[in-house]
């Protein structure tokens, strides 16, 4: 498609300077001559043949290249993102993959493999874009849409609604992490194991704290009766790079202002204050670092 275009362009450009600088006769009579007509309905005619032509080869080998895309991606496994305000909820579907996970604001993929992201929105129209992947998509309530991530070598790659879709539009981001296959199968049977299981005075607790307050009623851990579908499962909250939808790296100090006063970092998200002892909080904090 390259050098046909480059072709046409060249075609294109000497044609327009010819016309510019031949010289033109000085007879008026020279312009209505019938040869010079027919001459230029032939070079129409054969412009629009060719035109033709070109499109038919580029749909012929559109069709071929779509064709060969799809054979090599089957057998793809298959993730459901979902755009919340403002986060990503990620749903790892199977029977393509060993079991049913869900996580939040961070993909992971295999390297060199293809993924089907099917795509839907919980409340407003999003737009899925990582820019190093791949195109834009939107997510528009009560429509599914798809689109294709692949990533040719292992790393961390940067995506980002792109679709305005209220006060923290801006701060609604996600990571695509690339892993080698063997680090991809390894995180994935973490990700599939339940919840780790408080071994301490210290984390048993957090796990109480986390349980009594109103953590419990929007939050998910897998293996405690937390199962609350609100915000984002935090399941394995720990093994996350950030925390907000890739505003805030995941250490223990943003951790804690995030539990605190998520508003005072991010106004107009869900998740209201939380009025915690010093105690309850380093015991909370504890806790939510055993959750790898």
């Amino acid at each position: 498609m390259l050098w046909i275009a480059a072709a046409v362009f060249v075609v294109v450009i000497g044609t327009l300077l010819y016309g510019t600088f031949r010289r033109r006769p000085s007879s008026p009579e020279f312009e209505e001559r019938p040869t010079r007509k027919r001459g230029a309905t032939r070079a129409i005619a054969a412009g629009a043949v060719a035109t033709l032509l070109i499109l038919f080869v580029y749909l012929v080998f559109d069709f071929s290249v779509g064709h060969a895309l799809g054979a090599s991606r089957r057998g793809a496994f298959e993730i459901e993102l979902i755009g919340h305000r403002w986060w990503w909820e990620v749903r790892y579907l199977a029977p393509a993959l060993p079991a049913r996970i869900t996580t939040a604001n961070e993909i992971h993929i295999p390297a060199g493999a293809p993924v089907l992201v099917r795509l839907r929105s919980n409340d407003v129209i999003h737009s899925l874009w990582v820019p190093d992947l791949t195109g834009k998509r939107d997510l528009i309530p009560g429509k599914r849409t798809s689109i294709w991530l692949q990533a040719a070598t292992p790393g961390v790659y940067r995506g980002q609604c792109a679709e305005f879709c209220g006060q923290q539009h801006a701060k609604m981001a996600l990571l695509v992490v690339a892993d080698s296959r063997a680090d991809f199968d390894r995180w994935y049977a973490g990700q599939v194991a339940s919840s780790a299981v408080p071994t301490d005075s210290v984390t048993m607790r957090g796990r109480q704290v986390f349980l009594e307050n109103a953590c419990a009623l929007c939050h998910a851990v897998r293996g405690t009766p937390a199962a609350a579908t609100i915000g984002p499962d935090l399941t394995h909250l720990a093994s996350r790079r950030t925390i907000g939808a890739g505003l805030l790296q995941n250490t223990r100090g943003n951790l804690a202002g995030w539990v605190l006063d998520a508003q005072s970092i991010k106004p107009g998200v869900d998740m209201p204050p939380n009025h915690l002892t010093p105690g309850d909080l380093q015991a909370l904090l504890a806790y939510l670092e055993t959750l790898r």
